[in-house]
């Protein structure tokens, strides 16, 4: 509150600052992916008149930049683009990379041709899939879960990244 109200510098300011350097000196930078080949889950798209089609998001891993190639995957049929802009807090870029909040301009692509929930990927690194195998523990009435047992046929959303999907499980025989 002291350093809200500026009224000692002391027990306001200088403390915020000690603090902040000292959770600097405990937790440590996470390492970024850059050695990965470039992936990033498409969060939004817009139409920018005039330039072409930007989308957004996180970059998971890798480095993109201006002038590569790449594919949009998920959701519809793969699409290949080019990068043609790359920016990241209204500052126009040469790459972004894994950590970085950014858009991308895509060569090529419509607005209504890309979603939220596809990736944008290095052609070739990622392969869409429409049936999975997994091991799964449900959590029980008591511990939040599910109150009702299921069966087979039994339709959950499934979350992948920045989309959900509606799914059917098919349980082993005898469960």
């Amino acid at each position: 509150l002291a350093a809200l109200e500026d009224s000692d510098k002391k027990i306001g300011e200088d403390a915020i600052r000690e603090l902040m350097a000292a959770v600097d000196a405990y937790i440590p930078t996470p390492v970024r992916p850059l050695d990965k080949p470039f992936l990033m889950p498409i969060e939004d798209v817009f139409s920018i008149s005039g330039r072409g089609t930007v989308v957004t998001g996180r970059v998971e891993r890798g480095v993109v930049k201006v002038g590569e190639e790449l594919e949009i995957i998920g959701i519809r049929p793969t699409t290949k683009t080019t990068c043609t802009g790359v920016e990241m807090f209204r500052k126009l870029l040469d790459q972004g990379q894994a950590g970085d909040n950014i858009g991308a301009l895509l060569r090529g692509v419509d607005r209504e041709g890309v979603e939220r929930g596809q990736v944008l990927a290095k052609p070739g690194t990622v392969k869409p899939h429409k049936k999975f195998v997994a091991e799964a523990y449900i959590l029980t009435k008591d511990e939040g879960g599910r109150h009702t047992p299921f069966f087979t046929n039994y339709r959950p959303q499934f979350y992948f990244r920045t989309t959900d999907v509606t799914g059917i499980v098919s349980l082993p025989e005898g469960t």
